[in-house]
């Protein structure tokens, strides 16, 4: 009997274990700090942004040259693209020449 009383232990602190590591926050690693966009680009974004969007999360990435913005949704945070009223993106100068 004593051998049962230590393996039901043994699994309940195991399932604890579980339980309590699934309450952890995920570790987010980036690859490079963006750099911070300057106020005159921002008035820029926010004149050409579909009114939806919050520029004030807008990030450059640099994979694609194309502004980002945090959209928080009723079951998810993610990032998408930032797009005009007519739902083009909006991309430096440079992306923009490159994909024409």
């Amino acid at each position: 009997m004593p051998q049962a009383h230590t393996t039901g232990k043994v699994t309940l602190l195991f399932a604890g274990l579980l339980v309590l590591g699934a309450c952890t926050v995920p570790v987010v690693q980036t690859a490079e700090p963006e750099a911070a966009i300057s106020e005159d680009v921002m008035a820029q974004l926010s004149a050409m942004a579909a009114p939806y969007q919050n520029v004030q999360t807008v990030v450059l990435r640099p994979e694609d040259g194309c502004y980002w913005y945090r959209h928080v949704g009723p079951v998810e945070t993610t990032m998408l693209p930032l797009r005009t009223p007519e739902g083009g993106p909006i991309c430096t100068a440079r992306t923009a020449q490159a994909t024409s």
